[in-house]
Formats: C-alpha cells, structure tokens, sequence
C-alpha cells in the first residue's frame, strides 16, 4: 500500500487510499478481515509494505498496529521508499518471507466463501468477468491447474480474472525466485513484477490453483468507492452485522437501510438511505442523502446528496453564498 491513490482525489490527499472509509471501516481492514475469514486459521503476523512516511506517517502505522492487535496478529511495518512495483515492493518485507502467507494488494475489497486449497504450492485468487480482454487472466490445463497467466489476451483463454490476492504456502519459493529477478533486473513496464517470480515458480513445477470470489470490489475513484460502499452495507447487513451505533441522535429524522451511522452522529430533519455511510460525530440537518459516504466530524446542512463523497472536518451548507474548495474538488 505504497502509492498515493492519485484517482481518488482529493480525498487521499491527506489519507492514503487503503484507509478511505468504506461500510464504516478502513478499506485495508475490510480486505484483511475478510481474507482473515477463508483461511479459516489465527493470523500469527501480518507484514504492511507503506511509502514515504511523509504520506504514510505514524497515524497510518497506528491504524494499521490497531488492525493487528485486533486480529491477535503481530504487525511489521516496511517502507517502499522508491516504486520500482509489485516484485521490488514485496522483496522491502524480506524478514517476513516465510512459511504460509497472503499477499494481497490493499485497495480492493472482496466476498469469498471458497475452500482455500492448502496442499497447492500457491492459490491465485480470482474473480470470473464478462470481459477478459481487459484483464490479467489464468490458463489452466485439464486437472484445472494454473499454468499460465496472461495479460489483457487477445483471444479467449478463460474467463477467470487475477485480482490481485495470492496465497503460498511457503513464500519463501517466492521471495527465492523474486531474488532472481531483482539480482538479474528482470524489468516488465519498467518495473520489477511479481508475476515474474510466480512465473518461475510455475517453471520450477509448483502447482498453482484458482480460488475464485463471489465478488470483487474496486475503490480506484470516488464513483466505484461509492459503489463498493453500497454492495458492502448490503452484505454486512444480510450478513446480520450491526451498522447503526448505539451513540448516534435522531430528531425527526428517518434512516432507510443498509446504512452505517458512527457515534457521535447527529440527525436533524434528515432523511438517510439507503447505502450511506456517516463516520463519527458528523451532522446531518434538513438533509436528503442516499448512495453516499460521509466520514467524520463533518457539518452538512440544506443538502440533497447521491452518489456524493465527502471528506473529514467539512462544513458544507447548500443554500450556500460564500465557499472555500481546495484542490481536485467537484460540485456537480
């Protein structure tokens, strides 16, 4: 989780990507809790690779340490000071390299009930999609095994998306062959990549099998974000989860589910739902608001709001006459 999330400005301008609120929790801490539940096992450590920590500073290594301790995991910070991609990124938690592991990028979110075959030497978590063309897809032979991955094919090969999440069960073959293509500057896109390890993995006769997700959830713009925070509410709520905190005040107001409201919350002729969620202590007063995420300590008055994104410590008023937006903001 080493990049800026430059599409989803200008909410990451001050909060990195993987920490963006989605159903009421930090999309990184939706991902590992869900990740957490199909291995079916206690989590003994989990191991985050950050960026500059200028960017990613010790607020984010707080968020993420709370993570751990709540899963019962150890938790061990690594910083990517300098993007050189996936393979390069991996590599910065050399010390954590060992035994049975997930590694999963950080801005995407997922529902999975599948078995995870643990006597594969790696499971390649994947989603089937209507438009293979646009992705990264696997090739498998007759005893439905991995053995190819190839990007955006031309012509069909399956139908069974990589979406980014990897289990092995001793990474250490992976960071053995991630070595190789550091110490030999194997270089795609002009950076060191972890299909290059796998690749090699592949050759060296590891068996590699698919553990294929019900749904796959992107966060890369405000309007998907918006999107997965609704499919979210959805399933946590069938999923009978509580959303509504016991602290939040309501004054004439009608809240339509799934919604998730934080404490502190304060409701005033408001109408919220369905698919919203309000962080803590934030204000809603002579509101509409459906389809929409609202994070924390945040003041909205006389607004009809849909498919809106709304940041930390605003005061948004809609029979407005003055106004003060900062960069990357939309009124739409």
């Amino acid at each position: 989780m080493a990049g800026r999330g430059s599409r989803l400005r200008p909410h990451t301008l001050t909060i990195p990507k993987p920490l963006i609120p989605v159903a009421g929790k930090p999309i990184v801490h939706q991902l590992v809790s869900d990740i957490a539940q199909v291995l079916g096992e206690p989590i003994e450590e989990i191991a985050f690779i950050l960026g500059d920590p200028a960017f990613f500073g010790e607020d984010v290594v707080t968020s993420l340490q709370e993570l751990g301790e709540n899963l019962g995991a150890k938790v061990s910070i690594y910083r990517q000071l300098d993007p050189k991609g996936t393979g390069h990124a991996i590599m910065c938690a050399e010390p954590s390299l060992s035994g049975p592991a997930v590694i999963a990028y950080a801005d995407t979110l997922i529902r999975a009930t599948f078995n995870l075959d643990k006597e594969a030497d790696s499971v390649i978590w994947t989603k089937r999609v209507e438009n293979p063309e646009a992705y990264g897809v696997v090739n498998l032979n007759e005893k439905e095994e991995i053995i190819e991955l190839v990007e955006k094919p031309k012509t069909f090969v399956s139908d069974q998306a990589v979406i980014g999440i990897y289990y092995f069960k001793e990474v250490g073959e992976l960071k053995k062959e991630l070595q190789y293509v550091l110490d030999n500057e194997i270089i795609h896109g002009g950076e060191y990549q972890i299909n290059d390890g796998i690749k090699r993995m592949m050759a060296a006769g590891k068996i590699f099998k698919t553990g294929t997700v019900e749904e796959w959830m992107d966060c890369g713009n405000k309007e998907v974000t918006v999107e997965t925070n609704g499919k979210m509410l959805q399933f946590l709520m069938d999923d009978g989860k509580q959303l509504l905190s016991d602290k939040y005040t309501s004054e004439n107001s009608k809240v339509i589910p799934p919604c998730y409201i934080g404490d502190g919350v304060v409701l005033k002729n408001a109408t919220v739902g369905p698919f919203v969620s309000i962080g803590n202590e934030t204000t809603l007063e002579n509101c509409t608001v459906k389809n929409s995420i609202i994070q924390t300590q945040s003041v909205i008055k006389n607004a009809t709001l849909d498919n809106a994104m709304i940041g930390n410590h605003v005061m948004y008023d809609g029979n407005f006459t003055q106004i003060s937006i900062g960069d990357y903001s939309e009124l739409k």
